[in-house]
Order: structure tokens, then sequence, then C-alpha cells
């Protein structure tokens, strides 16, 4: 038997309540189960190393200089002070191979140290920055002309993604969480791409956990609260549905961020009880009766599965990652404009037996996507890679 792949992770996420967190989370965990060698590069409140088992976790403190780029998450631009340091510790390590999760501060100082000890690199591609820098853009200079914000918007996007491009041409290939990232990481780079799915806790996220009668329905959302997730489209909803005759509801927006005040300002019945962890989390989902996710920038939405291993109908928009998990009109709704947002939540509250179909349905989608079945592609991945030959 062949010895096991050596991987060196560094995240730019490992603690926050995100996506990628949880998958980096989960990655180590994974590692641990099967007893992989496992080296897990991430931030924290003391730079520190601890090693059980297989798994060596890495936390490093971020300085003076860091700068906050969302709600909990933050850059520090002066992290390759420590690249003598946790070179030494790589070295002893002896990875096959760095991972890295994208051009964040340890996701740069992963890319340096590759580079400077001729290890093999492997990018992953989660975030979609090029979409999230056109509409932070948007938003900050609301005041100019609708003709000339576009324009703006459109071209940072453009900029954005091909300096996105550039960077991702660094590893020797790389990984993307649905197959249109894939195919776009492929032509703009040059390197072979392949899938990196997210999984989802079954335990946790069941529809046991549900306390909720059903009434009045509710109307789920999980997420940060800012402008690239599109949030302010719940006061059209809002407004939609009243409009449509639909009141006896509530809206539960889960999350934190930028957005939270014009929410609080411009919502009439909607409930923001902040961000969520654990098992408060997993019972805020079970009781809902429809999840909405409005954002068009995700490359996968992890809250999806959450939603659905709840047992959740899901109503995606149609547009970014999120799509490509739905099953329209079995696990969800992909409907294309705010009026197709009404009608199906309308069907929902009007239908038990389809919600509960629908519900069931999702649920089983959920479990054909275990973290454990997500890693068993990852390490195939590595091991046809050209990382390793």
């Amino acid at each position: 038997m062949s010895a096991p792949i050596k991987v060196a992770f560094f995240t730019d996420s490992y603690l926050e309540p995100n996506g990628v967190a949880s998958l980096s989370r989960e990655f180590s965990a994974y590692a641990e189960r099967h007893s992989l060698p496992f080296f897990c590069v991430h931030s924290g409140d003391h730079t520190q190393i601890i090693k059980n088992g297989s798994i060596t976790d890495l936390s490093l403190k971020r300085g003076f200089a860091s700068f906050r780029v969302d709600e909990d998450l933050y850059c520090d631009p002066l992290l390759t002070r420590y690249t003598k340091y946790v070179s030494a510790e790589i070295k002893a390590f002896q990875p096959d191979l760095i991972h890295i999760t994208g051009p964040g501060d340890m996701g740069v100082l992963g890319a340096h140290i590759a580079h400077r000890n001729k290890i093999p690199l492997v990018g992953s591609w989660h975030t979609n920055l090029h979409e999230y820098a056109a509409r932070r853009l948007a938003k900050g200079l609301a005041f100019l002309p609708s003709g000339l914000l576009k324009s703006l918007s459109i071209k940072t996007e453009q900029l954005s993604l091909r300096a996105l491009a550039r960077f991702y041409h660094i590893p020797c290939c790389n990984m993307a969480p649905n197959m249109e990232l894939v195919e776009i990481l492929e032509q703009r780079t040059g390197k072979p791409c392949s899938l990196m799915l997210h999984g989802v806790d079954l335990q946790r996220f069941c529809p046991e956990r549900r306390k909720s009668s059903g009434a009045p329905f509710t109307i789920g959302y999980v997420g940060r609260l800012t402008a690239e997730k599109n949030v302010r489209f719940f006061a059209q909803l809002e407004a939609a549905l009243e409009k449509a005759g639909m009141r006896n509801y509530r809206l539960v927006l889960v999350g934190e961020g930028s957005e939270r005040k014009w929410l609080e300002a411009n919502l009439k019945q909607a409930e923001l009880p902040g961000v969520l962890r654990g098992d408060a989390l997993a019972n805020a989902f079970a009781d809902m009766d429809a999840f909405v996710f409005p954002s068009e920038t995700d490359t996968f939405g992890l809250v999806i599965l959450e939603a659905m291993a709840s047992g959740v109908p899901v109503i995606v928009a149609k547009g970014g990652g999120p799509q490509f998990q739905v099953q329209e009109g079995q696990t969800g709704f992909i409907p294309e404009d705010i009026s197709g947002f009404v009608s199906a939540l309308d069907r929902l509250q009007a239908d038990p037996e389809l919600r509960l179909r629908m519900g069931q349905a999702a649920r089983q989608h959920a479990r054909e996507n275990s973290w454990n079945r997500v890693f068993d592609q990852v390490y195939e991945a590595y091991s046809q890679s050209p990382a390793l030959r």
C-alpha cells in the first residue's frame, strides 16, 4: 500500500462563521478521522502549534497592520513575517503538496513558502471576489449616475477577475466548487481544475430538530448581511408579498454584516437574531418552512445544503453556484425574478403536502453530500494531479 498523501493546508478562514471556514474545519476533521498526515495553517488569537496524532495545527496571530475585509474576517498584509518560522515547521512535516484556499494573507503565505521550498502547490477557488468587488463598489458609489456606476462596476469586475486568474495561474492545478467555475479557471489559467464540493453534517442539521408548528409561515435566510449577498432583496420581497396578499408569515434573517442597520430600518416584520452557531443554528434551520437565498455571487452556498439537510425547501436566485444544487420543483425553486419568488413561497405556504414532499427530497439530496465523500474526491484529485507527478 502506498503512503498517504501529506497535505499542508493554508486557509484564509477557519474560525469565522462562513462556508470556507466550515469546509476547512471539516477537512481537518476528515484527516483526523482517517489518520491522514495533515498540517493546517490558519489565523488565531495566539501563534501556537498543536500536534494531535496525524494532525498538526498551526495558528498565526495577525498583527497591527490587519484590516477588516468582512464581518469577523481580516487580512494581514505583513503575514509573510512568519515565513522563516512556518517554513521550518513545514520542512519538518515534509508535505507532498501545499493547498491554499485563495489569495488572502494565509494563501499568499502558503504560495510563498511553496515557491521557496519547491513544494507543489494546489489552489482552490471558494469565493467570487471579482463579483464582491463590483457590488461593494456599486454600494459605495451609489450616488453616481446609474450609467456611469454600471460601467465602473463592470470594469471593476473584469479587472478583478483578470487579477484573480493571474493568481490562480501560480498553482500547478486548481479546484472549484461547481463546473462553471472549473471551466472558467481552466480557460483563464491553462491549468487543470477539478471539483471540490461542499458537504454537510447530517447529524447536526436534520428535520428532527423542528419545534415550529408552521404558523406563522417562516421564511429564512442564513449568511452575511452584506451587499454582495443581495440582502436588500428582502425588502423588495416583503413589499411584493404584501401586494400579493400574503401576510401570515415571518422573516428570519440569521447573520451579521454592514447591511444590518439598513434591513432593520426597511423591513417591517423581520427578525435578525445575529450570528448563530452549533445547535442554535441547526434549530433555526429546522424551524424554517422555506429557505430563501438571493445571492448571485456565491460559488456554492454551504447554507443551501444545511437547509436541505434540515428538510427545508430552498428558493435560490438564478445565478451563481447555488442554482446547481437545486432540482427545480423537486427540492426547491430557481425563480428568475421577484414574482417567481412570490409564486414559489405562495405555493409552499398554501400546500403543506408539497412543502413536506420537497423537504424530504431536499434531505435525500443532502444525504448524497457527506463530508467524507467530498474529501475522498479531493484526495483522489490530489493523486491524479500534476502536483504529485
